[in-house]
Formats: structure tokens, C-alpha cells, sequence
């Protein structure tokens, strides 16, 4: 399947280890998790040198630019030669939005609590408006 042109997108995902499986691979195509140069893939779609690949990957958002045609599953070694990570670091923690633990048997948040919580995420005002 590898040819001097193209490889399919699904294979290439799974080839340079973005998924565990091929089926994972297709699956993440058909539910537009993958997009070639921003625009949305299907499996059988063909990636060639310098196209850049988005995926939402179960570790989160991948951004990849291929640098060389590969099918066959190899070691991350060698597989990390047939891409150029592009992905941008994670947020350090103080930068990451707050989480909000409840204790355990609380039931369902009450509106207020919902209201307060999304404050606290930084999604509307302080959270001293509701007191």
C-alpha cells in the first residue's frame, strides 16, 4: 500500500503510534477526530510528505507534520523519524482551569452550585456574587 505518493490516513496514524489499533485509527477518522491540513478525513484518505495531521488522541490533541511515508507499525523509534511533533506543551498547572471535587454521596449539584462551580472554572463572574 506505501507508495512513492500516499498513505492512507488511518494506516499512517497507526503506523507512527497516535493509536493503539488500526480499527481505533478508522474509528477516530468516521468521527472526525482526524483532520488533514484542517480539513476533516476519512479513513481511506492519502497523506503525503508535508501535510499537516490533527488528531484528538485519547492523551489529547496531536499535531504531526509528515516527513516520511511509513504503513507498517515499527518501533517509536522509528517511527518518530516519519514525523515532526508540532504539538504545543500542556499548560502548567496554574494556568489549567480549577476542578471542583464534591465529596462523595453528595448528590447532584443545586443550580447555585453549578453557578458557582462554572465561576470557579472561570466561565463567568466571582464567585462571591452568589453570597
Amino acid at each position: 500500500m506505501s507508495s512513492a505518493t500516499g498513505v492512507r490516513v488511518d494506516a499512517y496514524v497507526w503506523a507512527i503510534r497516535l493509536f493503539a489499533t488500526r480499527s481505533a485509527a478508522t474509528a477516530a477518522c468516521k468521527a472526525g477526530h482526524i483532520k488533514v491540513n484542517d480539513a476533516s478525513a476519512k479513513p481511506a484518505q492519502v497523506v503525503r510528505v508535508g501535510d499537516q495531521v490533527r488528531a484528538l488522541t485519547p492523551g489529547g490533541e496531536r499535531i504531526v507534520v509528515v516527513t516520511g511515508l511509513i504503513t507498517k507499525r515499527t518501533s517509536a523509534p522509528l517511527a518518530a523519524l516519519n514525523y515532526d511533533d508540532r504539538t504545543p506543551p500542556p499548560l502548567p498547572k496554574e494556568e489549567r482551569p480549577a476542578t471542583v471535587l464534591r465529596e462523595r454521596g453528595a448528590g447532584r449539584p443545586t443550580k447555585r452550585d453549578r453557578r458557582l462551580i462554572e465561576r470557579l472554572r472561570g466561565r463567568g463572574g466571582t464567585p462571591d456574587e452568589l453570597d
